[in-house]
């Protein structure tokens, strides 16, 4: 399975990214060392949308608070980048793939990442993969 994380990033431009305690969605709790992940710099703390690819070096289950009875699964990774993306993809240019059910790559990066403006590590399609990797 491939992943995204939607997430605020200190230094776009760094080599090694770390994430800590990131809510994760969609299978986002399945996220190992060795998968693969496409980074969008959360718009909602300034950034452009996604800027990297990586392959995950380190992922850790955070462990849930017991006094919590309902808790969205969370996760700390480290991510080594193995691309930098060519041209812009963030909200704008997601927006208008709102048909929830087309089908399209692009529908499913709207849905998972901007219906709800939450920061998070969701699992994507092989096709959404595919999708994104024409950005690098």
């Amino acid at each position: 399975m491939k992943f995204a994380i939607k997430a605020e990033v200190g230094d776009p431009g760094a080599a090694t990214l770390s994430f800590t305690a990131q809510k994760t969605m969609y299978g986002g709790k399945h996220i190992a060392e060795g998968d693969t992940v496409f980074v969008f710099a959360s718009e909602n703390e300034g950034g452009p949308g996604l800027i990297a690819r990586g392959v995950v070096t380190s992922a850790h289950a955070i462990p849930r608070k017991r006094e919590i009875a309902r808790q969205t699964p969370r996760v700390s990774l480290a991510v080594r980048r193995t691309g930098s993306a060519k041209r812009r993809l963030g909200r704008s240019e997601l927006r208008s793939f709102s048909d929830w059910d087309d089908g399209r790559p692009e529908t499913e990066l709207n849905f998972k990442f901007y219906r709800q403006a939450t920061n998070k590590v969701a699992g994507i399609s092989d096709e959404a993969a595919a999708f994104l990797r024409g950005f690098f």
